[in-house]
C-alpha cells in the first residue's frame, strides 16, 4: 500500500499521459480512508486552483475527485487477477469386458460380476473472491466562484466606482455624483467611513461656495462697468 501521495512531477506525468490518450492506474493511500489499497484509473485533471481535489479517479462505476495526497502511482501488475488454475479432468472408469459367445455349446449363465465402483475425483470449486467493501461516496465539493470586489474611490475631486471578479475587471472606474457616493456609503453602515465621506463633501461644498462668491463679485464688477459704458453713450 502506498504511504504517500502524488508528487508534482508525477502529477505532470499523469497530465501528459492523459493528453496522449492513456488513463494511468493509481492506488489509494491511507488518506483516502476505507478504500486504501484499491486500484483506480485517472480520467481527468481539473483546475487545481479551483479545488485541491482535482484528480478525477474512476473507481468501479464512479468517477470522483481526490486530492494528490489521496492517491499514488500504482506499481506494475497491481490489480491484475492471476490466471485460473486448470481443473483436473475426472478419470474415466475402465470399460467392462464384453461377454464371449461360443457356437454349438450350451449357454452357461455367466456369473454375475459386480462392476468396480470408481470414485469420481472431487473437483475443488473456486472460492468466490471477496467483494471490495463499499465505501462511503465522497461528496464532490461545489466549485465556488471567484470573489467579487466593488471599489468606491475619491481622488482629485471625483468619486469613482469599479467592480472586479477575481482577476477579471467587470466595470472600469466610472464617475458618480457625490450624492450617490454618500448613499453607497450609508448602505455600508460604518460610522467612521460615513464621517470621512461627509467631511470630504463638506470641504468640496465650502470650496464651491467660495468659487461661487468670487464669480458673483467678478460678475458684479463686469455689470457695473457695462452700466457705465451704457451711460456714456
Amino acid at each position: 500500500m502506498a504511504g504517500q501521495g502524488l508528487s508534482t512531477d508525477e502529477v505532470q506525468g499523469i497530465r501528459e499521459a492523459l493528453a496522449a490518450g492513456r488513463k494511468p492506474r493509481v492506488v489509494f493511500t491511507e488518506a483516502a480512508g476505507q478504500i486504501a489499497g484499491q486500484i483506480g484509473q485517472v480520467v481527468e485533471l481539473t483546475d487545481p486552483e479551483a479545488s485541491e481535489e482535482f484528480v478525477v479517479v474512476r473507481f468501479g462505476r464512479d468517477e470522483l475527485p481526490f486530492s494528490p495526497a489521496d492517491v499514488a502511482i500504482a506499481p506494475k501488475g497491481a490489480g491484475r487477477r492471476p490466471a485460473a488454475e486448470a481443473k483436473p479432468e475426472p478419470e474415466q472408469p475402465p470399460a467392462a469386458p464384453e461377454p464371449a459367445f461360443v457356437l454349438d455349446t450350451p449357454r452357461v449363465p455367466a456369473p454375475r460380476r459386480e462392476e468396480p465402483k470408481t470414485e469420481q475425483p472431487k473437483t475443488e470449486q473456486p472460492q468466490a473472491e471477496p467483494k471490495p467493501a463499499k465505501r462511503a461516496v465522497k461528496a464532490a465539493k461545489p466549485k465556488t466562484p471567484p470573489g467579487l470586489t466593488v471599489t468606491l474611490a475619491y481622488a482629485e475631486g471625483e468619486w469613482t466606482v469599479a467592480a472586479q471578479q477575481g482577476t477579471k475587471a467587470l466595470a472600469r472606474p466610472y464617475v458618480v455624483k457625490p450624492a450617490e457616493a454618500l448613499r453607497m456609503v450609508a448602505l455600508v453602515d460604518v460610522p467612521g467611513v460615513q464621517e470621512a465621506v461627509e467631511q470630504i463633501l463638506a470641504a468640496e461644498r465650502a470650496e464651491a461656495e467660495q468659487q461661487a462668491e468670487k464669480l458673483r463679485a467678478e460678475l458684479a464688477e463686469i455689470e457695473a462697468r457695462l452700466a457705465e459704458l451704457r451711460e456714456a453713450r
